[in-house]
């Protein structure tokens, strides 16, 4: 089972990437990881797809991050399409209490204050091209998907979860 949670900053890919790794007991890649080397610096693009291809040739995973490499080697996307307002504020809190110290899922040396104002125009862009996008990705995939919009869409998909591993399509 290759899954892919994707979504705007803030949108909560990280959190859930990892219940779903841990409740399906599948192996998690995370893009962060791949993308961002200490102090903010990016990763080459060719080493980062390089590593990424190498991840995602095994048969089970889940994708924490925006990749539509990723979306296209996924049997299931899970899209969290949350507002702007959202994403912004939680990235506010979680900026919040990592702004002098590296979050869970990056190098060292990335504390938040750091990477405020790439995060805002992320977050203020994300609508108009990367969302545009993955629902292209979604509209083509040959697996299945879930796009999740509030918090309710959110609560019933994870009710769903231990079920995801009796579905024909993995």
């Amino acid at each position: 089972m290759r899954i892919n949670v994707t979504g705007n900053a803030g949108s909560g890919k990280s959190t859930l990437s990892q219940r779903l790794a841990s409740e399906l007991r599948l192996p998690l890649v995370e893009m962060d990881r791949i993308i961002w080397q200490p102090g903010w610096q990016s990763t080459p693009s060719e080493v980062c797809r390089e590593q990424l291809s190498r991840l995602l040739q095994a048969d089970a995973w889940v994708l924490d991050g925006v990749s539509r490499q990723g979306r296209q080697k996924a049997d299931f996307i899970v899209f969290l399409d949350f507002p702007r307002r959202v994403c912004a504020w939680r990235c506010a809190q979680r900026n919040w209490r990592y702004l002098l110290s590296s979050r869970p899922g990056l190098p060292d040396g990335c504390p938040e204050w750091q990477i405020v104002p790439t995060l805002i125009r992320i977050i203020m862009d994300f609508p108009n091209k990367a969302r545009p996008v993955i629902l292209e990705d979604i509209a083509t995939s040959k697996g299945s998907a879930v796009v999740i919009q509030s918090a309710a869409d959110l609560a019933n998909f994870i009710e769903t979860v231990p079920s995801l591993q009796n579905h024909a399509h993995f």
